[in-house]
């Protein structure tokens, strides 16, 4: 028992001394031992304080010995880069949930060291190039995960001989492609593009009449390739009011049709006579390239309008460019060109009746992350050896 509490109990004996004497020891021991009770008032928080950073200390270790661990559990899988040109910040999360991530930049230093550890590659904007220099570097892959449904840059027969799986993400993107084709459409028929640009110019003294669009209402729409996509859209022109044909391989449910009001045109020669705005939908095949060229532009009405959201190749360029300058059609509004971008000189880029977006009609942030999502699901199970959600097969093999 300390004397402090000795004292305030009176257990504490004072031998008996000279009055003075003893009142001034008593009172200097008095003074000591509130000088004790202080420190140890002040040195409690600092101790808890001390205990508390130790716990902390120790858990963070616990926690990156943990993330440590799980890293060294994840498959690594090559990325193109995160940046402007490449991934949304957000999609680096997403991937990083299940795998270790290289940079195809970071990869190039060494292929030696990194090539034998992956075993996904994400494919994002045809980057990084899936070559048969890169495949013949990763002798652990398993996977090649296109982000999109375009395929066309892979080399799926190749690929799926070395054992290695290709998918896409399908669905996801049908809405937010369905919504650019229509943005076209609209921008293209009303001008909005020449508006904003008049509207803006400081010269701007009155509204020219240069400025008057076409009516899309009750138009006439011929929708070529009624996939995913191309049904969207359809869903989309039937709020327009507009008149619904479409050509495909293979032709919709009389339930489909019915649910969009559209007709079915087995000859393309017949949906391209009849429509004020032709839409491309089909994917990039043997059979699609140069789908549209001198003679399919020959069959379309001088008032209409091409809207491709496709792939560059299924339009035949040049014969394009000689549709649009002699106005055998009124516009064109492209979400892709080939090669993407043109090249600064290119006879599209100054032509004033041409609408181009730089293949953008998946880009809006929750269809990326959705893209991104598809892709990841699909590499998890490839890696894991489960059957992959979005598998893509050699032609003839599914």
């Amino acid at each position: 028992m300390d004397m402090f509490n000795c004292l305030r109990r009176g257990q504490f004996h004072i031998s008996p001394e000279p009055g003075g004497k003893r009142m001034r020891k008593t009172k200097a021991r008095m003074r000591s031992l509130h000088h004790v009770q202080s420190l140890r008032k002040l040195s409690a928080p600092a101790q808890a304080f001390r205990l508390t950073a130790v716990a902390h200390l120790h858990r963070s270790a616990q926690l990156l010995q943990h993330r440590k661990e799980m890293a060294a559990e994840k498959p690594w899988a090559l990325i193109s880069e995160v940046s402007e040109n490449g991934y949304i910040e957000e999609a680096v999360d997403i991937m990083g949930a299940n795998f270790n991530l290289i940079c195809h930049k970071d990869f190039l230093l060494n292929p030696q060291l990194h090539g034998p550890k992956i075993q996904s590659v994400f494919v994002w904007n045809n980057d990084p190039p899936v070559q048969h220099s890169l495949l013949s570097s990763l002798p652990s892959l398993k996977v090649v995960a296109n982000g999109g449904v375009g395929i066309d840059h892979l080399d799926v027969p190749y690929i799926t001989s070395l054992g290695v799986k290709v998918c896409n993400t399908p669905d996801v993107v049908n809405n937010a492609t369905a919504d650019m084709a229509m943005g076209l459409l609209l921008a293209s028929a009303r001008k909005i593009v020449e508006c904003h640009q008049v509207s803006i110019d400081p010269k701007t003294t009155h509204i020219p009449l240069c400025l008057m669009g076409v009516e899309v209402t009750g138009s006439t729409i011929g929708i070529i390739g009624m996939g995913r996509i191309g049904y969207k859209i359809a869903q989309r022109a039937k709020g327009f009011d507009m008149k619904i044909l479409y050509h495909n391989r293979h032709r919709r449910s009389v339930e489909e049709e019915q649910s969009v009001g559209a007709c079915y045109c087995q000859n393309m020669d017949d949906l391209l006579k009849e429509s004020d705005f032709v839409v491309l939908v089909v994917n990039l095949t043997a059979e699609t390239k140069g789908l549209i060229s001198h003679r399919e532009f020959s069959l379309m009405k001088p008032t209409a309008t091409l809207v491709n959201v496709s792939r560059g190749l299924v339009v035949d360029q040049d014969a394009l460019v000689k549709a649009l300058h002699s106005e055998s059609i009124r516009a064109a509004a492209l979400d892709v060109t080939y090669p993407e971008p043109l090249p600064r000189d290119h006879p599209l880029l100054h032509l004033p009746n041409v609408l181009i977006t730089p293949h953008v009609g998946t880009n809006t942030y929750t269809t990326t992350k959705k893209m991104i999502q598809q892709m990841v699901d699909n590499a998890v199970a490839a890696v894991k050896g489960l059957p992959v959600p979005n598998e893509v097969r050699p032609e003839g093999k599914n």
